[in-house]
């Protein structure tokens, strides 16, 4: 197998979809990380660190017109958001080390740092499984990562925020792929029923399995944490794993399914929350500007160049939950009209020697294909939590 192909997040291959999520890890014997130093955080507001980028994006029209649409943070925003990343690590050792990489960095630009229009963001580094521990186990060598360490450091960073930063603030909680994985068992296991849940305005759970009773909203992954229903309710979770609505889970892909009676996989549409029948995707604009595991994206335009780094294009996606034989899962549709100027084609499948693995989905932009909408529900959020308080 390609090694590229490893480098997509294969928690749940290793693990199932939700085993971590569901069960206790065991205890580490690491040495705990000092989240008092500034250098264990990526992202900690009033520095220049990786969420100080720049955002700014050619909005491509289906007439081929481009328009640049600045981005601009609100360091007054009245709530905060604590990302935790997925397994980006190219470190040769199992579990990363606490040296950002720019796999940290990039990774934090195009899932997190969009959300500094509506919150104070913090993103602690963490020592996660690596993409070598991943290699390992996918060819059939023991795994040796220290599972308990990862999420241990996520635990740490969470109780030092709450701590000595948080405040009494409201905190939306982001993760994808093994950063869901992480979160997911935080919530278990220090939010879920404590005191602290009411400070939760939300919790986007992306690219991974939680676990919900087949017809109901909560009861499966938590116990008094529901899926959203809404833009503006508090308190709930967001969370879909995407395929293209022309390529379904295969039988062999771990997404989209969990393995408990009577339980399916939560999908949560952000487009269907702010009311709107396409997704607001922001997309990377140039080469590898997802993964180095997916192909180049085509020009956006023929004969137009794009100057910033990422592009929004209204009206190409559009996205539905469905659940079936397949799984349940964000199905996104790519609305072509061969007839417009625009580009008919975006990337985000997971390559291997050329050939794409259809188990994977649209893994690689989980996040990018419903930015706009998951910034626009935390900003609704921040403003009904607000009215709460």
């Amino acid at each position: 197998m390609n090694v590229i192909v490893s480098s997509v997040a294969a928690w749940g291959l290793l693990f199932g979809a939700s085993a971590f999520a569901q069960s206790s890890p065991p205890s580490s014997s690491a040495p705990a990380v000092d989240y008092s130093k500034g250098e264990t955080w990526l992202c900690k507001p009033g520095r220049k660190d990786s969420c100080a980028v720049d955002l700014s994006t050619t909005v491509v029209a289906a007439d081929g017109k481009l328009t640049r649409e600045e981005f601009k943070a609100n360091p007054q925003a009245a709530i905060d958001c604590f990302y935790v990343y997925p397994t980006v690590s190219r470190d040769t050792t199992p579990n990363s080390d606490l040296n950002a990489g720019p796999e940290e960095h990039g990774v934090v630009r195009a899932q997190f740092a969009r959300f500094g229009s509506q919150c104070k963001l913090y993103a602690p580094l963490y020592r996660q499984l690596t993409l070598t521990a991943l290699r390992a186990a996918m060819s059939g060598q023991p795994l040796t990562a220290d599972r308990a360490m990862a999420y241990g450091d996520v635990a740490a960073a969470w109780r030092y925020y709450l701590e000595h930063d948080n405040k009494g603030r409201g905190v939306v909680l982001i993760g994808h792929s093994q950063g869901s994985g992480m979160l997911t068992q935080l919530i278990k296991n220090e939010i879920d029923g404590k005191p602290i849940q009411s400070q939760i305005v939300s919790a986007l759970l992306l690219g991974t399995n939680v676990a919900v009773p087949k017809g109901k909203d909560v009861g499966g992954a938590f116990q008094s944490v529901p899926l959203c229903k809404s833009a503006s309710q508090l308190g709930c979770v967001i969370t879909y794993v995407s395929f293209r609505s022309d390529s379904p889970p295969p039988a062999n892909s771990r997404f989209g399914r969990v393995p408990d009676a009577g339980m399916v996989a939560g999908c949560v549409n952000p487009a269907a929350l702010t009311g709107s029948k396409a997704l607001h995707a922001y997309l990377s604009a140039g080469p590898n500007g997802v993964s180095s595991s997916s192909a180049d994206p085509k020009p956006w335009v023929a004969g137009k160049t794009v100057e910033t780094p990422f592009v929004s294009v209204p009206g190409l996606l559009s996205g539905e939950c469905v659940s079936n034989d397949s799984g349940s899962y964000l199905s996104v549709k790519v609305n072509a009209d061969p007839s417009d100027p625009r580009t008919d084609e975006i990337v985000g499948d997971v390559m291997d020697q050329g050939q794409v693995r259809k188990e994977w989905g649209l893994h690689l932009i989980d996040v990018h294909v419903a930015m706009g909408d998951l910034v626009e529900i935390v900003g609704q959020q921040a403003k009904a939590y607000a009215k709460k308080k």
